[in-house]
């Protein structure tokens, strides 16, 4: 197998260990494309998947930096997860460094209104 694919797996696996959303707090998962960055917050209790949110969704600028677009997609995120009632979450980076697109979604998601 790919080194660098196990070590992603690896990295994924030792992170989720340690987090568990429920229905109080539910996870917020991060997936990031090249292209696009991908959110939900899932309840891992009852295995279901209470909002889904992906970069393409949203109508952003292309002119938009990957920064940006990815704050903006934080911001959404809180402010539809804010509709349904949910204000706290646990934020589950997966595999990624928290920098760069990952912590600009984390802080739109903070500005918005969501607690971690």
């Amino acid at each position: 197998m790919n080194d660098k694919i196990e070590q992603r797996r690896k990295r994924r696996s030792r992170v989720r260990s340690k987090i568990l959303g429920t229905g109080n707090r539910p996870r917020l998962s991060v997936y990031r494309s090249n292209r696009y960055i991908n959110v939900q917050i899932i309840d891992d209790v009852r295995r279901e998947t209470l909002l889904g949110l992906s970069e393409k969704s949203l109508s952003l600028g292309a002119a938009l930096s990957p920064i940006k677009r990815a704050q903006a997609v934080g911001e959404e995120l809180a402010k539809r997860a804010r509709s349904q009632k949910i204000n706290r979450v646990i934020f589950d980076r997966g595999s990624y460094r928290f920098h760069g697109r990952v912590r600009a979604l984390a802080q739109g998601a903070r500005k918005g209104g969501l607690e971690f």
